[in-house]
């Protein structure tokens, strides 16, 4: 999984080819959310998935909390990866993992609402249930945990990073200007934005997203 480059939103298959043609490794679709509108419905995002090339992965990105309803929307979806953020019990990603023996799970970090310390407990506790990590910001003035368009303090997934014997992703704020210095803060095994690639419109910039990934591979590379 090392190098991951994520982009999460797409409104439509043709937005969806821009991402691959920049080398985007895996594409979020979040669906399944308490925060946040989702982009397109859930028949509209499988067929865009099914039109994806091999190279390229789709994830689930989803705040439900229940491994029977996160299988049921992978499943409908027709993706091998979910991500899952919000509140969830242990008991409940070890069910999904259970139910679905070859769907690679992320779970997310919020760094932020947590201290160091419960982070910490957290990546104990899930790590037997998990296949990757995931660090986002805290938004402290709307509550929202991903898709806030800002950092947080990379020492802190840093450490995650150097803790875990899962694998982590780096979110939160991230952009063509600043990517190359997270990857080589953190170093983390991969990389994930959403809003910083985006245009005045709320879509993905062709250009915008080609020079993060080009930055991103060249900061993985060293």
């Amino acid at each position: 999984m090392d190098d991951l480059i994520q982009v999460a939103r797409v409104h439509d298959a043709q937005e969806a080819r821009i991402l691959a043609a920049c080398g985007v490794t895996h594409v979020g679709f979040p669906l399944g959310l308490s925060v946040h509108e989702e982009d397109l419905p859930v028949d509209a995002a499988a067929a865009v998935i099914r039109e994806l090339r091999p190279s390229v992965t789709a994830v689930l990105i989803t705040y439900l909390k229940t491994a029977g309803a996160i299988c049921s929307l992978a499943r409908e979806l027709g993706v091998s990866a979910v991500q899952v953020h919000g509140t969830i019990e242990r008991q409940e990603l070890g069910r999904l993992k259970a139910m679905t023996e070859n769907l690679y799970v992320i779970k997310s970090l919020i760094v932020g609402a947590s201290s160091r310390e419960v982070l910490i407990h957290r990546v104990d506790e899930f790590s037997p249930f998990v296949d990757a990590f995931i660090t986002d910001t805290y938004d402290a003035q709307t509550g929202a945990c991903s898709a806030t368009g800002k950092l947080h303090d990379w020492s802190v997934s840093r450490e995650l990073a150097a803790y875990a014997s899962r694998p982590l992703i780096l979110a939160g704020g991230l952009n063509q200007h600043n990517v190359g210095e997270a990857i080589r803060a953190v170093r983390p095994a991969g990389v994930d934005v959403h809003t910083g690639v985006e245009d005045a419109s709320g879509r993905k910039s062709r250009d915008r997203v080609a020079a993060f990934v080009k930055t991103a591979r060249e900061a993985f590379a060293r």
